[in-house]
């Protein structure tokens, strides 16, 4: 029943967050032309047969069945992080009501927001750009709720020698949703126009949030359906942490604690990749190759396929060392720099083999792929350190690193527009940078054991 309850967790991650990627595959269809200066279209190499053609324009090739917009590159940074305050306010938040009122409540009513919310965005948009951003704010913060409320479930579920699969089984539904939007939605965008992608996300994110109103539990013990060895398995293996309702939060040891520094620092510039790949991935491939809607989506959604795999099988990984008594802190660390190091180094390294066409797909795909190997990482490291306050922390973690999908749409927007010969080798270089800033603070000052500030207290009581 808790592998059942990750992948319902799978499914609505794979639901918000495909309703907050939407955006990346439509905003090509949206503006008629996401393409900066053609510098970047240097290509010697022959694209495959069903890539080329007088694809020289992506726009000519979308049918006039939809409104477009004359948006500025910095327009559309604004629009690509509009949702992101909402999710950077409202994530830690989320998750301290979850471990007051339940996830169930919290995360169900969040992802029907959410999803309501991404019904009206077509008519948002014709109502001009002050409502469309309006809309899309309000929908972050149903989103941060949402993210942020669920990580309340494995402080009840996921037993310790199991939280790397549970919780990246359950993570990976946001790369799968990433794939499935890009891929599909390309194909809607052409064949529909591109308000039916946001009507069968938002409808279908309707029925999912039903589902999990039907089928999650806040714990072991309220659920109807758990066979009793399972039930009392989890509760055995839990017996040592209780919910951080029971004793105030030690916010002034929290801020003081390096190991928890490091691990939201680490999480922050992880996200300026993650985020890129996300915002940027089909923009970057209609700069430089000049495809189609639905060609970019295709080619966009790939890296995101071999990162829903690999996210996977890295908690089984990570699992599996712990398992061979690798001690956690070097799991952890370990997995962590496979999921930050190459994949930035790759990223840099695109501009230089633009010329490419393989090359340029085969990095791309690599270096996104690897990427989700840190949700059995940094994502996760909460519930090694300060397991009682663990769903506080993993939303607060997660909504401070959201402040980099709002960075990271700016600094892109800035660069894309000053400097027409060398905007994405430089825009690259920073998102390298960054991550590697991060990840070596992590490597230093990062920890897996229990901090003292989140150890059992006794209370007084009269």
């Amino acid at each position: 029943m808790r592998y059942g309850i990750a992948f319902v967790t799978h499914f609505c991650n794979f639901t918000l967050m495909a309703q907050n990627s939407i955006i990346s595959i439509t905003m090509v269809a949206m503006v008629n032309n996401t393409d900066h200066p053609p510098h970047l279209n240097s290509s010697t190499e022959q694209l495959p047969a069903g890539l080329s053609g007088d694809q020289h324009e992506a726009s000519k090739h979308l049918p006039i069945k939809a409104p477009v917009y004359n948006w500025s590159p910095q327009t559309q940074g604004i629009i690509f992080s509009s949702v992101q305050y909402g999710m950077i306010l409202m994530q830690g938040p989320g998750g301290y009501l979850a471990g007051k009122i339940g996830t169930k409540k919290v995360v169900g009513i969040a992802l029907l927001g959410s999803s309501l919310l991404t019904l009206c965005i077509p008519l948002a948009a014709n109502l001009g750009l002050v409502f469309f951003l309006a809309t899309r704010a309000v929908q972050g913060l149903m989103q941060g709720t949402g993210y942020g409320g669920q990580f309340a479930l494995w402080q009840k579920w996921a037993p310790p020698n199991e939280r790397s699969r549970l919780c990246t089984i359950a993570l990976s539904g946001m790369t799968l949703g990433i794939f499935t939007v890009l891929l599909v939605g390309g194909i809607i965008s052409e064949a529909l126009g591109w308000p039916f992608v946001f009507y069968s996300f938002g409808g279908g994110g309707v029925l999912c949030s039903l589902l999990w109103f039907i089928l999650i539990y806040d714990d072991p013990v309220s659920h109807p359906w758990i066979s009793g060895p399972e039930r009392e398995y989890i509760l055995s293996s839990l017996n040592q942490q209780f919910s951080s309702e029971e004793q105030p939060l030690p916010i002034k040891a929290m801020l003081k604690s390096l190991p928890l520094w490091s691990m939201c620092l680490c999480t922050m510039t992880h996200q300026w990749l993650v985020n890129t790949f996300i915002m940027y991935t089909p923009t970057y491939i209609s700069s430089v190759f000049k495809v189609n809607i639905r060609d970019n989506g295709f080619l966009s959604s790939l890296p995101f396929i071999v990162a829903w795999v690999l996210g996977i099988l890295g908690g089984w990984l990570a699992d599996f060392l712990l398992s061979k008594n690798f001690r956690l802190i070097t799991v952890r660390k370990f997995i962590t720099l496979l999921g930050n190091a190459p994949p930035a180094a790759l990223v840099a390294a695109l501009p230089y083999i633009q010329s490419s066409y393989i090359t340029t797909i085969i990095f791309l795909t690599i270096s996104c792929g690897l990427c989700p190997l840190s949700q059995a990482g940094i994502y996760i490291n909460a519930l090694d350190i300060a397991p009682r306050y663990a769903s506080f922390l993993m939303g607060t973690s997660r909504g401070l690193a959201h402040s980099s999908a709002v960075l990271v749409p700016i600094v892109a927007g800035f660069f894309l527009s000053q400097d027409s010969e060398f905007g994405w080798r430089n825009f690259f270089f920073v998102v390298f940078a960054v991550n590697l800033l991060g990840l070596i603070i992590y490597l230093v000052f990062g920890k897996a054991d229990v901090q003292e500030w989140a150890r059992e207290r006794k209370l007084t009581r009269l």
